[in-house]
């Protein structure tokens, strides 16, 4: 019998986001989380068409928030008619206009047309797992969604706050672009307009430890509402556990974290975290990384837009993480392999990890790492 599995791909997504996550025992599960910005489409694409035919099935897309670096894929990808899509949806998480309506009691661009794609495409699988409503903590006893296999996902964000928070900007956008916010009938007739989503178109010491300057550097104020909205949550397989944070504020993920039960006393064991927002300075504190100990550290970004990582989130993890840090890059680019030399020094507190010269995108196979 095959053994259980659990891998993470980091999908070459440019700027943004677009996580491959296979697992299983005795046959292959899937979650998709994001799709990248427009412009790294065709390699995600490449890529979820070398699934093997029969067996293309995806448990869970993710569409963690509005932002084009996380979105414009998926957009793209739903454009095209469903029977065209290189993967088969069973279920999608995104939070729409109507979730965020929701969250009173719980951008708006992209937003709307997502919305649009997926009461079009897949409306009876949007959110089911949260009874069709908003995604966000508190909805579901500890948080918990059970998927295939024995996957189990605990969301730590958004919170009801966060949600509501993005109300005010996703109306603005809806606005500007001249449709009624939640309107996904005339947002449909925009998407059809756009040409760009047309198939035809393109020694590590502790939390403690870090210096005075350094944290007066990690601000840990997002000022974004909608990574504030973002998506965040824990999956635990066979043993082997991964934090995926989206572009989530670090104080929704904390507070969470200690309603879950965690504290400095008792921080979260994680094989792995995904860092939020690319790596920003403005999505990472030291009360975090009190609460997580884990040994690996995603960083999805070249870098090229908004030049993440940030030197001082990479500083953090080397010199805050509770366990010695592996730092996992999915480009080779001047804004990632600063950090290659240090790794190699005999002193060094941690480890850096690449993709294959010439290649892009790299996989971590949980059950083979420490």
């Amino acid at each position: 019998m095959p053994s259980p599995f659990f891998n993470i791909e980091m999908l070459p997504a440019k700027h943004g986001d677009a996580l491959l996550v296979q697992y299983g025992k005795d046959r292959t599960r899937r979650i998709l989380i994001d799709g990248g910005p427009l412009g790294a489409y065709p390699a995600v694409e490449k890529r979820l068409s070398e699934i093997p035919p029969g067996d293309q099935s995806v448990e869970l897309l993710v569409v963690t928030h509005v932002d084009t670096d996380h979105i414009e894929g998926i957009i793209r990808l739903m454009a095209m008619p469903e029977q065209k899509w290189p993967i088969q949806l069973e279920q999608i998480w995104f939070n729409g206009w109507r979730h965020i309506e929701e969250a009173r009691d719980l951008g708006g661009r992209e937003g709307e047309l997502m919305g649009a794609l997926i009461h079009h495409r897949a409306n009876e699988r949007w959110n089911t797992s949260f009874g069709h409503k908003a995604v966000r903590c508190g909805a579901l006893p500890n948080d918990e969604v059970p998927l295939a296999d024995g996957m189990k996902l605990t969301l730590l964000s958004p919170d009801a706050d966060a949600l509501a928070a993005l109300l005010k900007d996703w109306k603005k956008s809806a606005t500007d672009w001249d449709i009624d916010p939640g309107d996904l009938e005339a947002a449909w007739e925009q998407l059809v307009k756009e040409n760009k989503f047309h198939p035809d178109a393109e020694l590590t010491l502790g939390p403690e430890d870090l210096t005075a300057k350094l944290r007066s550097l990690l601000k840990g104020t997002d000022p974004s509402k909608a990574n504030g909205s973002s998506i965040a949550f824990i999956a635990e397989f066979n043993g082997k556990s991964c934090m995926f944070l989206g572009d989530a504020h670090v104080n929704v993920v904390c507070e969470s974290l200690n309603r879950l039960g965690y504290s400095k006393a008792k921080p979260l064991k994680v094989n792995a975290v995904k860092v939020s927002h690319h790596g920003s300075k403005n999505n990472i504190t030291e009360r975090f990384l009190e609460l997580v100990d884990a040994r690996h550290w995603l960083f999805s970004t070249n870098g090229a837009v908004h030049k993440h990582p940030d030197k001082e989130a990479v500083e953090a993890v080397i010199l805050g993480s509770i366990t010695d840090p592996t730092l996992w890059f999915n480009y080779r680019s001047s804004f990632t392999e600063k950090w290659e030399e240090g790794a190699q020094k005999p002193t060094a507190r941690y480890r850096t990890r690449y993709p294959a010269s010439g290649e892009e995108g790299i996989v971590l196979r949980l059950e083979e790492l420490e």
